[in-house]
């Protein structure tokens, strides 16, 4: 208790060096300045010297399970008070004691178009996490108080979010998407994610899931001259993935875990070729000293960079909005269904936009018509489906590409109809020899009106020379991997077994994936078939 009473004095000093201000009073000018200012590393730096305090007084670590998280929550939060956010704490019932999201919301710009950004502010229990996830919650808390401290006139309300519990499988940001209301999903034009941009042997990685998103974080990194690769890694293993599964665009940024850097991306980008992007993952030695200076100044700046460039914008400038209805529909394999995309003129002079649509499933095409619009006009969207299209939901993304700026919109699309049935598929594949990419079989599953069992089966059929070499996760629509088998030196061939996995907390519906790869060298084989019975 009375180490908290000193935390929050250190917090009101600390605030005066970082120099916080106060929220604009509402008859305040806001500042003209449009260009996103530099991110301070000297302050990242300090914020993540308190957290690595905090788990120094708490056993070492910021983990739920004791009192580093909640304290880390109360530093945060404090800055963010004294900076003029509003902020708020949602308990997460599902979380590890019932620990708790923070949200932070910039009491300015349209509050129907909400731009988010977030980080998970827990650590695993075997250390302190500075750079999983101090790193990107630091950075973050830097962002928001810049925003604060230059406080430039957003055209967007800017939302921020510190989520619990992600260690234990997204918990705190699924908790928070899951019960969102539908019209508050809807406001969330954007949200960014941001998990260890510290590492030490690091790379620079973009998240690849919008495109329009990726090329505003590219943009920043070529003009700097660093080139970037898509965050294969990461890929549904952070809290993104939470709001991936609801249809909300998502980008962020990551630096590496503990995949292997290539010579190749030595040659790029330096550091040590067939070393761990961050050796000290998820363990003890993840302090302060493992975080050098160069990948977190880059990062945190395309980070600004990135929000001023979706939030910040000259309120006379040419903007639209782009809108569907419906915005789900369901067909069965070989047929179509058709959608208006309408859009309006917000702001300044109607502007040429061109559309596109992304996330369609196997076989299934999509058609405008017009193609090409001026902002205040309509097109009508047509989805095909043939024959062999999976089964499933399926978030399709809309992009509105406008010569001034761009948006987009979300639509579910609902493939087929069944039970649920175990669901098969039969279609080799086969499994690149380490040190090759890891490889995926889709299954999907419709009509099964609930969550996954607590005793989902996974069958497996695998022909390999030595299957201790594989490592096996079983990747749920949302894209949390659940890992089935961990290497090991079972020289044994072949694979022929049922795992159990508990996955009550998923929704049946939707493309379930079946990840392999192979770790170890010399040994080759393929996926003859499986089976998901959920």
């Amino acid at each position: 208790m009375k180490w908290k009473t000193r935390l929050g004095a250190g917090v009101t000093a600390l605030a005066a060096v970082l120099g916080v201000v106060s929220a604009p009073a509402a008859t305040a000018a806001p500042a003209a300045a449009l260009a996103a200012p530099d991110i301070s590393l000297a302050n990242i730096k300090a914020h993540l010297n308190q957290l690595q305090t905090i788990a120094n007084n708490n056993g070492g670590t910021r983990s739920p399970r004791g009192g580093g998280y909640a304290a880390s929550v109360s530093y945060v939060e404090n800055l963010l008070k004294n900076a003029g956010y509003t902020t708020s704490r949602q308990t997460c019932t599902s979380c590890i004691g019932q620990s708790q999201n923070l949200i932070a919301e910039w009491p300015q710009g349209d509050a129907s178009q909400v731009i988010m950004l977030g980080a998970h502010l827990d650590s695993v229990s075997a250390g302190p996490g500075i750079n999983d996830n101090g790193s990107g919650s630091a950075s973050i808390l830097e962002v928001a108080l810049t925003l604060a401290r230059t406080n430039p006139a957003t055209a967007k309300r800017v939302r921020f979010a510190w989520w619990a519990d992600e260690e234990s499988g997204l918990v705190g940001s699924k908790y928070y998407v899951n019960n969102l209301p539908s019209s508050e999903r809807t406001k969330i034009k954007t949200y960014l994610n941001f998990d260890m941009i510290g590492s030490k042997n690091w790379g620079y990685f973009v998240y690849d899931d919008v495109a329009s998103v990726k090329a505003i974080f590219d943009e920043y990194f070529a003009s700097i001259g660093i080139q970037t690769e898509g965050d294969s890694e990461g890929d549904g293993r952070s809290d993104h993935a939470s709001f991936k599964s609801a249809g909300i665009p998502v980008g962020g940024l990551a630096t590496g875990a503990g995949d292997i850097k290539s010579s190749a991306q030595a040659q790029k980008w330096g550091g040590t070729a067939g070393s761990p992007f961050d050796n000290c993952y998820h363990r003890a030695c993840d302090t302060t000293a493992n975080i050098p200076d160069t990948p977190l100044e880059k990062n945190s700046d395309a980070i600004g960079y990135a929000l001023w460039k979706l939030a910040v914008a000259p309120t006379q400038g040419n903007d639209f909005s782009v809108s569907l209805n419906p915005a789900s529909g369901t067909v069965q394999p070989g047929q179509s269904l058709q959608v208006a995309v309408s859009t309006a003129t917000t702001s300044g002079s109607a502007q040429s936009i061109s559309l596109s649509a992304s996330g369609l499933p196997a076989g299934a095409t999509a058609s405008f018509s017009p193609v090409t619009i001026s902002s205040g006009g309509s097109s009508t969207l047509t989805i095909t489906t043939s024959a062999s299209t999976p089964t499933g939901t399926f978030p399709l993304t809309v992009t509105a590409d406008g010569a001034s700026v761009d948006h987009t919109a979300s639509f579910s699309l609902g493939v087929g109809s069944s039970s649920c049935a175990p669901v098969t598929n039969s279609t080799r594949l086969d499994i690149p020899d380490y040190p090759g990419a890891a490889v995926n079989s889709p299954a999907n599953v419709a009509g099964c009106a609930r969550n996954a069992s607590g005793t989902t089966k996974v069958e497996v059929h695998i022909t390999h020379t030595y299957r201790g070499d594989l490592v096996i996760d079983l990747v749920a629509p949302d894209g949390t991997a659940y890992r089935v088998k961990n290497s090991s030196s079972d020289s044994t061939p072949n694979l022929d077994t049922t795992y159990t996995v508990n996955a009550s907390s998923e929704a049946a519906d939707g493309a379930w994936q079946l990840r392999i790869r192979d770790v170890g060298p010399a040994d080759t084989g393929y996926l003859s078939s499986w089976t998901l019975t959920v």
